[in-house]
């Protein structure tokens, strides 16, 4: 699978954390399960635990993001995974235009690993919640270390503040789920 090196916004910087690497660990007909490595991580903010289920404003604090754009469309899913075990998933008509709550078949299972060197990020998302056909897909995150400092990572930056709904930030490609 392709290792995503995601940058951070050039506007927040990381005071600590060196790098942040995703992929795509599997995609079938059951899951997309995802991993995120956060390189430096001795200084990360996690939230606390606060068991499955979906939650607003979850991006606040360290959190994962995905993004996926069915091609030939404006419309776009994004969502939030937190190493709280929380998530959420939306749609949009257009970039930041007509949000609405994604309904999902079952929970996002998100898994956090910390360390001091490098912590990793798992999650998995219900594949019937996804879009059925290849996407352009964009990964990102939020990591908050000690003091309140929070970065923005993405694939790409192309506005002068953090917006991972920009189309700029989904460079990468996800294809139609293989067989279980």
């Amino acid at each position: 699978m392709q290792i995503y090196r995601l940058e951070p916004h050039p506007a927040c910087p990381a005071l600590g954390v060196t790098a942040v690497e995703a992929r795509v660990t599997a995609h079938d007909a059951n899951w997309l399960t995802l991993r995120w490595r956060i390189e430096a991580a001795h200084d990360l903010v996690l939230p606390g635990f606060a068991g499955k289920g979906r939650a607003d404003g979850l991006w606040q604090t360290t959190c994962f993001e995905l993004f996926l754009r069915p091609d030939g469309d404006t419309a776009y899913h994004e969502f939030n995974l937190s190493p709280s075990e929380r998530w959420n998933a939306y749609r949009f008509s257009a970039p930041r235009d007509g949000m609405s709550e994604w309904p999902m078949p079952r929970d996002a299972v998100c898994t956090m690993r910390p360390g001091g060197k490098f912590a990793i990020f798992d999650a998995a998302l219900p594949a019937a919640g996804l879009p059925q056909t290849a996407c352009a897909m964009g990964f990102s995150c939020v990591i908050e270390e000690t003091g309140g400092h929070k970065s923005y990572w993405a694939l790409a930056h192309g506005r002068e503040a953090p917006d991972f709904h920009d189309p700029s930030c989904f460079t990468a490609r996800l294809g139609a789920a293989s067989a279980p």
